[in-house]
């Protein structure tokens, strides 16, 4: 079925147009196709392209998905007035893999952008568990770890609660790899103004603070204005620690008892209770000094070295101001909308809502039934209904295609003493972190292009946030890289009408590089398969996810590894409520043995590549940290007088 593309608001048909209307029906089509021909070949049909990502939202949140208690009328219009997916599904339950998936149409592991290992201590030891160079086997190795090594993982951030699996830094050296294309690439090159407004999270430098290795503008966008980072709580002066806060408590503790004893060790000293030279005793102190700024030097500083602004290369703000962060991203987005409307543009606003420390300006404060988050979620609907406020008033709602969306589930563990922090994932168990259940990677899928799309529709097919990669570069008139493997498949059939199933006959659902689950969509019978073969264990024993530990962990001593596998049935049992046996399913052994060889075929698309998230680059290194100022005194504020013109 060829794209239907409306007419842009700036063009009138002409004198012949009008006169081919009172010649027959068959000159009428030759008309309309020659018109086709100079539209295409003037590039016309290429839409805009506005794409909007929330952070942390939970597909229940919203009211299209069935929340009756929050008010989210913007986002609800979009969908009445296009198309609502109900069975999209991130690719990673994490901010940084899942966003890799999402710009690259590949999973996060094809460019080593998740954890490059789950790290589980005992004592001085740590348990390596992962995939063999092949993918095909597991296996468990014991690493002793002692001096500087043990040393260094600990300033790294990582203890037996957490591994690293995600950037923490913005001074670290891993990132997006130069090599993946994006889809901004691909549209920049297809004449597209290409545009990011809001949250990167996917690194800044490789080598030096100039090179911008990772930065958006080396990954395809003309323009960023936006967060380098991630919004985290120690982004809010007033909010409790977040970045390795549990190693941080540990790191101080040490450095009061080494501290202490070196004050014993003096006084003993001045009152001749021990033989010791003032030398011996002065070099210990400066050892303990050492270690004292050697983690304290980034540990210390998080808000003013990762809560940072930055347009283009340069940084704007350092530390931001949380409170008027959300008003600069608007006027940023209006913004670019009213710079690039005479030509097509994409533009990817990445949205700091919902993300705790959930900053929310005072218009929204109270004004909800759930809390501070709930004043969040409402604050965003405004946000994204100002945004397509603008797109209207340019005279653009009819070329631009639109689509909202979430990286993954809501945040069940973000809780304080008073309420519920995270968001809301409706029926579906589980939720950020969580790789195979559906509240950690089900989200909202909506996309909007008036006369293109039908209003209305809904979709149960399983789709992907990686699909959104293959289908605007189909609607640009772009190519797909043919070298490398595209986990996603365009949507632009199935949106359309033109096809009745999704091409993903298996989805693959990974928590950094361990397969949790696979699902499988029988097209002949209409049954939907899950099969899981790892699970997180619960905290406490009988809970919904893993409270008290930030996130679930993805492998170790955190998950239960099922053999035989979990079975549900989707399509009769969204919520992975009762999961099936051979004796309540006579198909559980074809299905996940069908299953199994769909895994082992999938396992032959991988290969190995450079981690991203080793050791090394997740280091806080200071000379690649963005500063403005001379570095350390990075300091500034932003300056809303300048304007990118």
């Amino acid at each position: 079925m060829a794209l239907r593309t409306p007419a842009r608001p700036s063009f009138q048909p002409g004198a012949r147009e009008s006169g081919l209307r009172d010649c027959g029906p068959l000159v009428l089509m030759v008309g309309l196709l020659l018109r086709t021909c100079e539209l295409r070949a003037a590039g016309a049909l290429q839409p805009n392209i506005l794409l909007i990502m929330a952070d942390d939202l939970g597909i229940g949140d919203l009211g299209c998905y069935g929340n009756s208690t929050l008010r989210t009328p913007h986002i609800d219009r979009l969908a009445e007035e296009g198309v609502r997916l109900t069975q999209h599904l991130a690719a990673a339950p994490l901010c940084t893999p899942s966003r890799a998936a999402f710009l690259t149409g590949r999973h996060s592991f094809r460019s080593e952008m998740q954890e490059d290992k789950s790290l589980l201590f005992y004592g001085t030891k740590f348990t390596v568990i992962g995939y063999s160079s092949n993918w095909k086997t597991s296996t468990e190795s014991r690493v002793e770890t002692f001096g500087v090594r043990k040393v260094v993982m600990f300033l790294a951030g990582m203890d037996a609660s957490d591994g690293y699996r995600a950037l923490q830094w913005n001074g670290g050296s891993g990132g997006l790899p130069e090599n993946e294309t994006t889809f901004a690439r691909i549209l920049q090159q297809q004449g597209y103004a290409t545009g990011l407004i809001g949250k990167w999270h996917q690194g800044v430098n490789c080598e030096s603070r100039v090179d911008h290795c990772h930065h958006p503008l080396n990954h395809g966008f003309d323009y960023f204005y936006g967060m380098p980072f991630t919004l985290v709580n120690d982004c809010h002066p007033d909010r409790p620690p977040e970045v390795d806060a549990a190693t941080r408590a540990k790191l101080w503790r040490y450095t009061q008892m080494l501290a202490l004893g070196m004050l014993t060790v003096a006084a003993s000293k001045a009152c001749g209770l021990i033989s010791v030279s003032w030398k011996a005793v002065t070099g210990a102190a400066g050892l303990v000094f050492l270690f004292f700024a050697s983690w304290y030097a980034s540990f210390g500083f998080v808000r003013r070295w990762n809560c940072i602004l930055m347009r283009n290369h340069d940084v704007t703000e350092q530390p931001m101001v949380l409170e008027r962060t959300a008003s600069l991203m608007l006027k940023e987005a209006v913004s670019y909308i009213e710079r690039n409307k005479h030509g097509p543009f994409l533009l990817f606003v990445s949205l700091l809502h919902v993300h705790i420390p959930l900053v929310t300006t005072k218009e929204f404060l109270g004004e909800s039934q759930h809390g501070l988050y709930g004043d969040n979620v409402e604050e965003m609907d405004w946000l994204v209904g100002e945004i397509l406020n603008a797109v209207e008033e340019n005279g653009l709602k009819n070329t631009t295609f639109t689509y909202f969306t979430s990286d993954h589930g809501g945040h069940l563990e973000a809780r304080d003493e008073h309420s519920q922090l995270g968001g809301w994932n409706g029926i579906y168990r589980g939720g950020k972190g969580m790789g195979g259940w559906e509240g950690g990677i089900r989200v909202p899928g909506i996309f909007r292009w008036p006369g293109v799309l039908p209003a209305g529709r809904v979709i149960h097919e399983p789709t992907s946030l990686m699909d959104v990669f293959p289908t605007v570069v189909q609607l640009a008139g772009g190519q797909v890289p043919q070298d490398r493997v595209i986990d996603g498949r365009s949507l632009v059939p199935l949106l359309q009408g033109a096809a009745e199933h999704s091409e993903h006959e298996f989805l693959f659902h990974y928590c950094g590089k361990h397969l949790h689950a696979a699902r499988w969509h029988d097209k002949d019978s209409g049954r939907l398969w899950k099969v899981h073969y790892m699970t997180p264990r619960f905290h406490p024993e009988g809970a919904g996810a893993c409270y008290g530990q930030g996130v679930c962990p993805c492998s170790g001593e955190g998950v239960t590894q099922h053999n035989p596998p979990l079975l549900f049935e989707l399509s009769r049992d969204p919520s992975e409520a009762r999961p099936l046996t051979p004796g309540s399913e006579p198909l559980y052994h074809a299905v996940v043995a069908r299953v199994g060889q769909a895994v082992e075929e999938h396992r032959e698309t991988l290969s190995p590549v450079p981690p991203q998230f080793s050791l090394s680059n997740i280091l806080w290194k200071p000379w690649l940290q963005p500063c403005c100022g001379i570095f350390p005194f990075c300091s500034c504020t932003q300056d809303e007088d300048h304007r990118e013109t």
